[in-house]
């Protein structure tokens, strides 16, 4: 199970360390495990503090969203209720960040890391700023960037794949997720607050989604890949057998006939 300190829950959840602290005192939020002088919050926290933010945004205030989340716990089973929020929060991966400085970018990227394209990666959130460094949410992602680039793309290059992936993977998790929130949460808790009764089961069903969705994801992109590979390398070989056709052969007149 994650764990974060208050700054770094603050970031996952795109909000700040004064907010944290204010829902803490209204009661919205639960009190971190204390570390010695550090408190320590958990992927439940995390969860609670993304449906605070929600809710905030569609125009709740903090008296409706206390009173919404003492009607979900009132006679509830605590630990049901933190093991639902744990199973929305947790991390889909078992990647652990890494970091990374302007300098060793460079070393990496050459030239080519600028403001522009450290921007674009911000912007991407393949990095996030953490003072005078930079922090790497997904080390996975980064490292095929590096790759790609070591084969010989440009860093323009791979950060429009970058571009592209998240567009069309956010568009398409976005989908999924409606459809799984239509088909399981709505069923147990139709126009109301999920049940105490009910949390249990609905935090197994989101921890069996989980997987399903990433096979689903990596079956489709190995298909869709090994279609669109073959009909490139297709492309490829017929313009090559075109230009033979034509006996243009870069300068090289071919093989003399008989005298």
């Amino acid at each position: 199970m994650a764990e974060y300190r208050i700054d770094e829950l603050a970031r996952l959840a795109e909000t700040t360390v004064r907010n944290v602290r204010v829902y803490q005192d209204r009661g919205l939020l639960a009190p971190p495990r204390r570390q010695g002088r550090v408190g320590i919050y958990s992927e439940a926290h995390l969860a609670r503090l993304r449906l605070i933010g929600q809710l905030l945004r569609r125009g709740y205030t903090f008296a409706n969203i206390g009173e919404m989340f003492q009607v979900w716990e009132r006679g509830g089973d605590l630990s049901e209720i933190l093991g639902f929020e744990s199973a929305i929060g947790d991390a889909w991966s078992d990647e652990i960040a890494d970091y990374v400085g302007v300098g060793e970018l460079r070393e990496i990227f050459g030239k080519e890391v600028t403001p522009r394209t450290i921007k674009r990666a911000l912007d991407l959130r393949l990095l996030e700023r953490d003072g005078l460094r930079f922090r790497v949410p997904s080390p996975r992602l980064f490292h095929a960037g590096v790759e790609l680039v070591r084969l010989g793309m440009s860093v323009s290059s791979v950060l429009d794949i970058a571009e592209n992936l998240r567009e069309h993977i956010g568009d398409v998790s976005e989908h999924m997720v409606r459809l799984v929130s239509d088909h399981i949460i709505h069923e147990y808790a139709p126009g109301t607050v999920v049940q105490s009764e009910d949390v249990a089961q609905i935090a197994e069903l989101v921890r069996r989604v989980r997987p399903l969705a990433q096979q689903a994801v990596d079956a489709v992109l190995a298909q869709e890949m090994a279609h669109h590979l073959a009909n490139a390398m297709g492309d490829h070989f017929a313009e090559a057998m075109e230009h033979l056709g034509t006996g243009e052969t870069d300068g090289d007149e071919g093989p003399a006939g008989p005298a």
